[in-house]
């Protein structure tokens, strides 16, 4: 499948799928970005193109436009498209690449007569080298005809596509942070309380890797419930007490987070969650005087 894609946004994700497509045969029209300057290094990056600094009717000569700029943009960059594109949008086919947004907010193009629609790539992007998408999931909605052209672009990428309800991509969109962002800010926070004790910074994130990829392929392998480890799952609640007086001479955000992860944890790994969680907060609290304990209200 080949066909013609101007880009609006060339950020990372926009360089990115811009020079994959190009590989693949796509001819890259306009490439608009704020500048022009970084207009022409993202045509470089593609690999082809025609480097923009404002939104033209150039984008037009394109049968799919991709808009990849920040969320908080698409809304402008949408009406900007309306106005400059106007009639000519017919037949045309405009996605976005937001994982937070779904297609309505491209809802002033599609009245000029476009197919509207989003697609994810659930990847990170560093902006240096591009991530190889096969086997990646990508997240789709949208009007039939750009959601039918989005599935055709994800599975030349080799990617799979997932079809998402548009209503629910803010849901979709909050589960990758939790499990890429927020991942890797328990993985440093753990990283420096290792640190603390006298390891060093390689010792320590050597040792946590082995570690969250042994229970990684357990929750692939065997389920969440049965990979779930630790002294909470065991009910050591008098551990997770130590742990929490432990954390008190470190800024507030660490108890804390430990405190609702755990919460968290007896929420959706144990099987009588209600119980668990009544008997870990009345046998888990630190003694008077040594902590203020988040599950007391306290601000720990």
């Amino acid at each position: 499948m080949r066909g013609a894609l101007s880009i609006i946004g060339a950020g990372r994700v926009g360089r990115a799928l811009g020079r994959r497509l190009h590989e693949l045969g796509w001819k890259i029209g306009a490439v608009v970005t704020q500048s022009e300057a970084s207009a022409r290094k993202a045509v470089r990056f593609v690999g082809a193109g025609r480097a923009r600094a404002t939104l033209s009717r150039d984008v037009l000569a394109a049968r799919l436009i991709l808009i990849s700029t920040p969320d908080d943009a698409v809304p402008a960059v949408a009406a900007e498209l309306a106005r400059v594109g106007s009639e000519e949008l017919r037949g045309r086919v405009v996605l976005h690449t937001s994982g937070a947004l779904n297609s309505d907010v491209l809802r002033v193009v599609k009245e000029c007569g476009a197919a509207t629609g989003s697609m994810h790539p659930l990847q990170s992007f560093s902006g240096v080298a591009i991530p190889s998408l096969a086997g990646k999931i990508f997240a789709i909605e949208g009007d039939p005809a750009a959601a039918r052209l989005a599935r055709q672009i994800a599975r030349a990428l080799g990617a799979l596509p997932v079809q998402v309800a548009g209503g629910n991509k803010a849901l979709y969109h909050a589960a990758a942070a939790f499990a890429a962002g927020h991942v890797l800010a328990i993985e440093e926070t753990s990283a420096r309380l290792l640190m603390l004790t006298g390891m060093k910074r390689s010792e320590a994130v050597r040792a946590l890797l082995q570690l969250t990829r042994q229970v990684l392929e357990n929750f692939e392998r065997l389920g969440p419930r049965a990979a779930w480890t630790g002294p909470l799952a065991r009910g050591d609640y008098g551990v997770v007490a130590t742990h929490l007086a432990a954390m008190q001479s470190l800024p507030r955000e660490f108890p804390r987070a430990y405190a609702a992860l755990n919460d968290l944890a007896v929420l959706v790994l144990s099987p009588d969650s209600a119980g668990i969680l009544a008997k870990f907060r009345e046998n888990s609290r630190p003694e008077p005087g040594r902590v203020k304990a988040h599950h007391a209200g306290g601000k720990g």
